[in-house]
């Protein structure tokens, strides 16, 4: 796959040489073609479960593959240590927005959801639900691209972003977190990440969220994807049993029985959000409506991690996506050069991303379809040499 996504650009997947003929499977198919045992395909049918809390079978390759790219790749998007699943902010990450709504004293309005938006006139109208409305020079929507479908716009979208809003669809997971006395696992020696390919096991991932200094034991796990959708219609109670269960088989431990508190945030169930992580693009839609995912209509500019280049479906992404769509209001109004849009985000210098290391054999051993195309051409060369060998040694062959 890393191999595949190298071709692929970040910020024009439809560009890549294979966009047309990728863009037309999906993962599964291509899982069944380059997956020659089923614990290959078990695996890689929970990587996609895990990083877009989809199937396989729902996502264009084209989109994985290039998620996956502009993620830095398997091993970055993957991983817990030097990896996606790295760190938490000590507080919340809520503390963020927060922070910024003190900032501005008063002008970040909640429990508003907009319902229309009119740029038919000089200044730019938007109508909440409760009937308030507000003026603005531009608006820039940082919403998933399917929420457009609640809100009506004058004049309406243009074709291509109106169709596209329709099909793409929001991801399907529910965050679990058991919280225990001790971190009885940390007994065993064990990290607290676990990775379950059992279908019938209602999580496929988990984390280890104690805090740093040791208090609040926590396991946080993952319900994704199909299996959220099988496990909706169960209570709370029943989901935290079928979990603590599960938990007790893994780690061998009937501690993982007794939690002391349980919970869980079912995004599907969120009307302003759709799902979560992220949209996701279904086989065809990339390369026919792509093009306009970040193209401003009029005076609307839209932002949201789906619209990001680097991280798109993270938070990183949904930060990167506003200072840019910010920036193109900037140039708009004559501030910034149309060169500074895509400037470049800095490397943190409190967590750097150090390079993924491999080792000599993740390096240079062929795949098993190379394998046997390496074994079969070393055959036939050697069956060469043995026939022209016989033919010489029983003067089959003139000599000149």
């Amino acid at each position: 796959m890393d191999e595949m996504g190298k071709e692929i650009p970040n910020d024009a997947p439809w560009n890549a040489p294979h966009a047309e003929e990728w863009d037309k499977i999906t993962m599964k198919e291509l899982i069944d073609k380059l997956c020659w045992t089923t614990t290959a395909k078990n695996f890689a049918t929970l990587f996609v479960n895990v990083n877009v809390t989809s199937e396989p079978h729902e996502v264009s390759a084209l989109w994985f593959l290039w998620y996956v790219k502009q993620c830095g790749g398997t091993t970055r998007i993957f991983s817990t240590s030097n990896g996606g699943q790295e760190r938490k902010f000590v507080g919340g990450a809520g503390q963020i927005s927060e922070k910024i709504a003190e900032r501005l004293q008063g002008r970040v309005k909640l429990q508003r959801p907009v319902v229309r938006v009119d740029q038919s006139v000089e200044n730019i109208t938007v109508e909440t639900v409760n009937h308030e409305i507000y003026e603005a020079k531009y608006v820039i929507s940082a919403i998933p691209p399917t929420l457009c479908l609640k809100i009506n716009f004058n004049p309406g979208l243009p074709p291509l972003r109106n169709q596209l809003i329709s099909r793409v669809p929001m991801g399907s997971v529910i965050k679990c977190m058991v919280y225990y006395k001790e971190a009885f696992w940390r007994k065993k020696d064990y990290c607290g990440s676990m990775i379950i390919e059992d279908e019938e096991a209602p999580i496929g991932l988990t984390l280890d969220d104690t805090k740093p200094d040791g208090t609040v034991p926590a396991i946080m796990g993952f319900i994704l994807a199909r299996k959220s959708r099988r496990l909706a219609n169960l209570t709370k109670d029943e989901r935290k049993r079928k979990i603590c269960e599960l938990y007790a088989r893994v780690l061998d431990s009937e501690e993982a029985l007794h939690p002391v508190h349980y919970e869980e945030k079912n995004w599907c169930e969120e009307q302003y959000s759709g799902g979560c992580y992220t949209a996701y693009f279904p086989p065809g839609i990339l390369t026919q409506y792509g093009r306009v995912l970040r193209q401003p209509f009029g005076r609307i500019f839209f932002a949201g991690t789906e619209t990001a280049t680097e991280w798109s479906g993270y938070l990183e992404g949904a930060i990167q996506a506003g200072e840019r769509a910010a920036r193109e209001i900037l140039f708009e109004l004559g501030k910034i050069s149309e060169s500074d849009i895509w400037m470049p985000e800095p490397q943190s210098l409190d967590i750097p991303a150090t390079p993924i290391t491999t080792t000599f054999w993740e390096r240079n051993l062929p795949s098993v379809g190379g394998l046997l195309t390496l074994v079969g051409f070393s055959a036939f060369v050697t069956s060469t040499v043995v026939l022209g060998l016989t033919v010489c040694k029983k003067g089959l062959l003139i000599r000149n």
